[in-house]
């Protein structure tokens, strides 16, 4: 049902928006509708779903229509609109990595429900939710589990973004040491990987990686 209804055409979809219209209070004209490809579930599915009031959810699609007016991103244009929050460095990886993780069923694109749905979860879910989308993040090929290698090329990819720019000024080896700091407390069986409920485990008990964990609510 999801994926059809992310490849339904314009007439077809046109009354599930028509809440959206009336709350933004415009008319689109000819030429805006034409460009349109995709339109979002109702607005009261969508309160049910996320943890969004009706006002809020209203101002979030309006931005997301302005940056993305068809409805629908791919990835080059989310790296395009996430460097604009990181004009200082190389944010291009990171977007990646951010991109698959509201990608959630993979068709190399996020819509408005995408969205919204990964940005409550980030904002409004409990710690153990937030936890679970920040290993979700951190899980590149989704197999369930963490490698270090997974964890190095996220930690790198954030050093390439921001970390020239932190201060105190992150080392060039800063990302490794984290990784094999986070490794050594997370990795509670020693078998090479973090899975998710060492994970969730390790960031609870440990004030240090809590802390550090929070870094990322600064570049999501």
């Amino acid at each position: 049902m999801r994926s059809r209804g992310r490849k339904e055409s314009l007439a077809e979809s046109r009354d599930l928006d028509g809440s959206y219209d009336q709350l933004t209070d415009s008319v689109e004209d000819e030429f805006e509708l034409s460009t349109v490809c995709h339109r979002p579930e109702g607005l009261e599915q969508l309160q049910e779903q996320t943890k969004f009031s009706r006002k809020e959810l209203q101002v979030l699609y309006r931005g997301f229509k302005n940056e993305c007016p068809t409805g629908l991103v791919n990835e080059e244009n989310f790296k395009q609109i996430y460097s604009q929050f990181f004009p200082q460095g190389d944010s291009g990886t990171y977007a990646a990595f951010l991109f698959n993780a509201f990608d959630t069923d993979h068709d190399g694109s996020i819509s408005f429900e995408d969205f919204v749905a990964g940005l409550s979860v980030i904002l409004r879910g409990t710690i153990d939710d937030r936890l679970s989308w920040a290993f979700n993040l951190y899980d590149l090929n989704k197999d369930g589990c963490i490698t270090k290698e997974e964890m190095l090329d996220i930690m790198k990819s954030i050093y390439d973004m921001m970390g020239k720019y932190t201060y105190p000024a992150m080392q060039e080896e800063a990302p490794r040491e984290h990784v094999e700091n986070f490794f050594q407390k997370m990795d509670r069986n020693k078998d090479g990987v973090v899975t998710i409920e060492e994970f969730i485990e390790s960031c609870q008990k440990d004030e240090n990686i809590m802390r550090s964990m929070q870094l990322f609510d600064n570049v999501i």
